[in-house]
């Protein structure tokens, strides 16, 4: 068994421009890619930006087609006034407040189980309860430059 370290860490609220998508979340990079064009068409990318998917249903309840995410970004800046956010992209906020983070190493295809031991057995054993919001996973580097075996994402589930 791998081992995992989560840390409790509390996060202020975000306010992210996103993308919604429906859908196997495996999937959510073509969500991620229409961010990405409209940031590119409206000079928005900028390369402190913090990337995140949200995930809003637990795939061992709610039908694979039917499961809900979006595809985020917190940019380093406010967004101007001269700027108006037009379909796909709309705000997303997050809520703020402690979470429990699990750094997770290596391909995006083994997350369900980082998410698996996360819910399954940290937070059974933790005392603590998750939370009636959405989890939400913060991209540390990209895949597009970097191997599927050094990705980092960190994994946060938003705790009571």
């Amino acid at each position: 068994m791998t081992m995992r370290e989560v840390v409790i860490r509390h996060v202020e609220p975000i306010e992210l421009l996103s993308v919604d998508h429906v859908g196997p979340y495996p999937q959510i990079g073509k969500a991620f890619d229409a961010l990405f064009g409209w940031l590119a068409k409206h000079n928005l990318l900028a390369a402190q930006m913090r990337v995140i998917g949200v995930y809003y249903d637990d795939p061992s309840v709610v039908e694979e087609s039917a499961l809900r995410s979006k595809a985020g970004v917190l940019l380093p800046h406010p967004v101007q006034a001269s700027v108006t956010l037009s379909p796909p992209v709309s705000v997303a906020h997050l809520k703020g407040g402690d979470y429990a983070v699990l750094e997770h190493r290596g391909p995006y295809s083994d997350l369900r189980a980082a998410y698996d031991w996360l819910y399954g057995t940290w937070l059974v054993q933790s005392g603590r309860k998750a939370a009636d919001a959405p989890s939400f996973e913060e991209y540390l580097n990209s895949p597009k430059d970097t191997a599927p075996a050094d990705l980092i994402t960190e994994i946060c589930v938003p705790l009571v």
